[in-house]
């Protein structure tokens, strides 16, 4: 195991809590690698090697969780920096390149978006009878 210099607890629940794919971690990771610089859809599926329309529909998921922001022209996003989710983000690129296939395996583990709206919605439903 190699010398941890992030919080796994921590690191483990962004992870299960904020981040769906692979793909949306990796996104993440080169838009914070690359901050301040804005990138495209198009550069961001270049990057990752998905199409355009996986790659807006990534950007926008993240947009939607407040972890990337939609720069004002052409449909760009950047990564905007604020000191707690910096470090948190270091920590989750520190966490990746350490310990790829464990952090992949999570992300894989973890059930559907559908599957966990449907149960958050039945949770819900239940909860008001």
């Amino acid at each position: 195991m190699p010398d941890q210099d992030y919080d796994r607890v921590e690191v483990d629940r962004f992870l299960l809590e904020r981040i769906e794919t692979v793909p949306h971690l990796e996104a993440l990771l080169l838009l914070w690698h690359g901050r301040p610089k804005a990138w495209s859809p198009g550069a961001i599926a270049d990057a990752l090697y998905v199409s355009t329309d996986a790659a807006r529909s990534i950007l926008d998921d993240l947009s939607r969780q407040n972890l990337v922001a939609a720069a004002e022209s052409a449909g760009e996003f950047f990564y905007e920096s604020e000191t707690a989710r910096d470090r948190l983000v270091g920590s989750v690129d520190l966490a990746y390149r350490h310990e790829l296939i464990r952090i992949t395996r999570l992300i894989h583990s973890k059930p559907s978006a559908a599957i966990r709206e449907f149960a958050r919605a039945f949770r819900l439903r239940k909860e008001h009878e």
